[in-house]
């Protein structure tokens, strides 16, 4: 029965669904690691040592010069993607997995703004509904932050405190946490366009590798004094969330490099599933009413947008 599963199911989607296992293991692995006293910048730092390391062996494989051809845009990419990891990294850290995932695929969104403006590509009908159905759900999210916010405005100021403007009680959300999220999927878009300039110049391993290359003196120089010498336990968590993310970006790739790469493409926001899952089975986060409805709209703002193209 699994064969004819495996055989009826194309390679692509097979491809898809690897990445986004790997992508969910590794914000896992970055949420448990953290929870051991971690910072966020040193996972950076340490994400960064263990990819730099594999696309450095990519490289030398396929026989290329690892400095590429275009380098100021290489290295924007690498500016860009370090900076988006952080923000990923720390909503990851202090939201649900639902959540942080959720924000993370608000990216399209950002990304038809950003190809209308730089690469003049007309944003379609398609487009438009999902942008619009995307921030309708993005909107639902917040919800409790903004309720939590009027309510904060309506009380004397003697009585406000820190916590009481930043974090709802109930949801456990706060707005920097929100906002990392959203510069997340806004760098994200970011990364996407530079990457379509530079794959007409660069090979695809030449610029995976300037993102650690710049990201790991970036995460270094950022973590200063607050370096945390790390227990056995959290050294093999830091090194699985690097072997997840290969193994989430060689999923990527290959499902679209597959023949038949427009059946996956709807399949990557199975890693929300994913996330929920882990999030429930292993850290007890249940998403609220908000959460559920705002994402199921921002999914199916991506479809809409992913199926309607085809």
């Amino acid at each position: 029965m699994f064969t004819t599963i495996k055989n009826s199911v194309p390679m692509s989607v097979w491809y898809m669904l690897l990445s986004a296992l790997g992508f969910s293991l590794m914000s896992a692995c970055v949420k448990e690691v953290s929870s051991l006293g971690i910072p966020v910048l040193e996972i950076v730092a340490a994400r960064a040592i263990v990819s730099l390391i594999l696309s450095y062996a990519d490289i030398k494989r396929k026989q290329l010069t690892v400095w590429g051809n275009n380098k100021p845009l290489l290295l924007a990419r690498g500016l860009v993607g370090a900076f988006t990891l952080i923000f990923v990294y720390y909503s990851v850290t202090t939201l649900p997995l639902a959540e942080a995932t959720l924000l993370q695929y608000l990216h399209p969104v950002f990304t038809a703004i950003l190809a209308l403006l730089f690469l003049k590509e007309v944003i379609q009908r398609s487009t438009m509904a999902c942008i619009v159905i995307s921030l309708l759900g993005l909107f639902i999210i917040i919800q409790p932050n903004m309720q939590l916010t009027m309510q904060a405005n309506e009380l004397p100021l003697d009585t406000l405190s820190v916590d009481t403007l930043l974090v709802d009680s109930t949801s456990k959300y706060s707005w920097l946490s929100i906002g990392a999220g959203i510069l997340g999927a806004l760098g994200s878009a970011v990364a996407y366009v530079l990457v379509k300039k530079l794959t007409k110049t660069d090979d695809s391993s030449v610029i995976i590798f300037y993102f650690p290359l710049v990201a790991l003196p970036i995460s270094v120089l950022l973590l200063g004094d607050d370096f945390v010498v790390p227990s056995l336990t959290a050294v093999g968590l830091l090194i699985l969330v690097g072997i997840f993310t290969q193994v989430g970006q060689v999923g990527l790739t290959k499902a679209f490099n597959s023949s038949d790469a427009n059946k996956a493409s709807a399949y990557a926001y199975v890693q929300i599933i994913f996330s929920v899952a882990i999030g429930w089975a292993y850290f007890g986060e249940v998403p609220i009413l908000t959460t559920i409805i705002g994402g199921s709209l921002i999914m199916i703002g991506a479809l809409i947008n992913v199926l309607w193209k085809r």
